[in-house]
């Protein structure tokens, strides 16, 4: 079997070591171009692109995927089927019909729920209390392809303790790569069949931004804990508190709940390293 892989930040890697430890290993990567990170703007590969060096597997970053040169080097590979997670880039018809087999995606929710940029996060921040991956060939709308494939995460959560966004993520990627791996050769022998899926049940996630980390600690208590989990890693949540004159931010790192009420264990207030939250109140009497 012959594939092409599309993928860019850790989620695809995850997805990749599940693959290659299934003893399929890619014969070509695409990943998005290197992007500045960090105060001082350096140009940083993608984690799929620095998986894919120490490994010697052939790469390339293309800025557009419809350029001639691209297409023509995806042609002449000849996949059997190419294979996306987390890309970050549309996807032209043209080349999604370039394999014999098609294109499959990876996606992190149970579709038809959650299509979208934000299926983990917006599952634990939308007060979903279960989730799960989904393998879909993909078409030309979002998310919107058959189904291949499909299995719930192992674990559901209560509201009062949903799991943290980053270990969520960590977990879907090995379940979709396994899950990715087991049916690949019966989906290249053609005895595996994608199944439509229920289009009048889809709900959407958007792209989150900063300021969806931006919470009222006072109202909802387990509205405001899925979303310190949620977003644990980026965008971090964060409320204001005005001292001295102006308005001081700061980002939550632990919390819990307890007797129905949101406790802040942690925070990182702006300009200042992480401390105890009651250390922190005390500090502003």
């Amino acid at each position: 079997m012959k594939y092409v892989y599309f993928g860019t930040p850790q989620f695809a890697v995850t997805v990749l070591d599940e693959l290659t430890l299934a003893g399929f290993p890619p014969a070509l990567i695409v990943t998005s171009p290197d992007k500045p990170a960090g105060r001082k703007l350096i140009l940083t590969p993608s984690p799929v692109k620095l998986w894919a060096a120490e490994r010697n597997i052939p790469i390339i970053t293309p800025e557009k995927l419809r350029e001639e040169s691209v297409v023509t080097q995806l042609r002449a590979i000849s996949a059997d089927v190419f294979i996306v997670a987390a890309y970050g880039k549309l996807i032209p018809q043209s080349i999604l019909d370039l394999p014999s087999h098609g294109t499959i995606n990876v996606h992190p929710s149970l579709l038809p729920l959650l299509r979208g940029p934000s299926p983990i996060e917006s599952a634990i921040a939308g007060g979903l209390t279960q989730t799960g991956v989904s393998i879909m060939l993909l078409d030309a709308d979002m998310d919107h392809g058959p189904i291949i494939a499909q299995e719930k995460y192992a674990e559901d959560w209560s509201k009062e303790n949903p799991p943290k966004g980053s270990f969520l993520e960590h977990a879907l990627a090995h379940q979709g790569g396994k899950l990715l791996a087991k049916i690949l050769p019966a989906w290249i022998s053609g005895t595996l069949h994608a199944t439509e899926q229920q289009h009048a049940l889809a709900t959407f996630c958007a792209k989150i931004t900063k300021e969806d980390g931006r919470i009222d600690i006072t109202s909802d208590p387990f509205a405001a804990i899925a979303k310190i989990r949620a977003y644990d890693v980026w965008p971090g949540t964060f409320f204001f508190v005005q001292h001295a004159g102006r308005d001081i931010r700061v980002r939550i790192s632990d919390a819990h709940i307890n007797d129905g009420k949101l406790v802040i264990d942690k925070v990182i207030p702006e300009g200042k390293k992480e401390m105890q939250y009651a250390d922190f109140l005390r500090g502003l009497k």
